[in-house]
């Protein structure tokens, strides 16, 4: 067999198709001969660089979680925001992210394990809020999050945007989730920490509805790894 001279091109072409599928048929409708398929590629082809269809998805899933962070990164350092707008702009891009939420949903079936699940707890709980915590300390400077608690702030960003406010745990219609919305805006304008304005929660509404109705509506549902986030790996 002629040796591949450029893995990392095959690697690509599997992700991108793979994720394609994924977004299109939904993760638990595809199959790895879907995704052989559609590359033309023999199934031994795929099998040496991802021994399954979950490792191709932790793989999407991790590079989203660094394309995440590199966005967050790159939002922290603007001087042209106040820290209000960059946080206010990382939850935008998350939620207006339509290939991030589609692997999101993808991952939605993994959290009836309950290993993964406690796994994403904890990563939503110690790890996630510190993509908030520094911007909030940097708006208590500039004024624009005048809040006393931005340890808590940031904690609750995390853990109740990718908990309390996704359907699938919480099952909800989207006037249910709206109402949802506004009172966890209530919540942090009373912590004078006012991230979710009317703009933001119009386009939460719409990203966190993608994961009603998947017929998984036990308590835990979704999945680990990275920490796939809906609304911030801010993202």
């Amino acid at each position: 067999m002629a040796r591949n001279k450029h893995p990392e091109e095959t690697v690509a072409k599997i992700l991108d198709v793979s994720m394609r599928l994924f977004t299109e048929q939904g993760y638990e409708h595809t199959t790895i001969q879907d995704i052989v398929d559609a590359l033309g590629m023999s199934k031994g082809a795929i099998y040496h660089h991802f021994k399954s269809k979950e490792a191709i998805l932790e793989r999407l899933n991790t590079d989203d979680w660094h394309a995440s962070q590199a966005l967050c990164d790159e939002i922290a350092k603007r001087d042209d925001m106040n820290a209000m707008e960059k946080l206010r702009s990382l939850f935008a891009n998350s939620l207006g992210d339509a290939a991030h939420l589609a692997l999101v949903k993808a991952t939605v079936p993994f959290f009836d394990d309950p290993a993964t699940f406690t796994a994403n707890m904890r990563f939503w709980s110690t790890e996630l809020p510190k993509n908030f915590e520094p911007l909030i300390e940097e708006g208590q400077l500039d004024g624009s999050i005048p809040t006393e608690y931005p340890r808590e702030v940031a904690q609750l960003l995390a853990l109740l945007c990718n908990y309390w406010l996704m359907p699938c745990f919480f099952p909800a219609t989207r006037t249910q989730l709206r109402y949802r919305l506004q009172c966890l805006a209530t919540m942090l304008d009373a912590l004078h920490a006012p991230v979710f304005d009317q703009h933001l929660i119009d386009l939460a509404t719409d990203g966190m509805m993608a994961f009603a109705g998947d017929g998984s509506g036990s308590a835990a549902e979704q999945q680990d790894g990275g920490g796939t986030s809906p609304v911030s790996d801010a993202h």
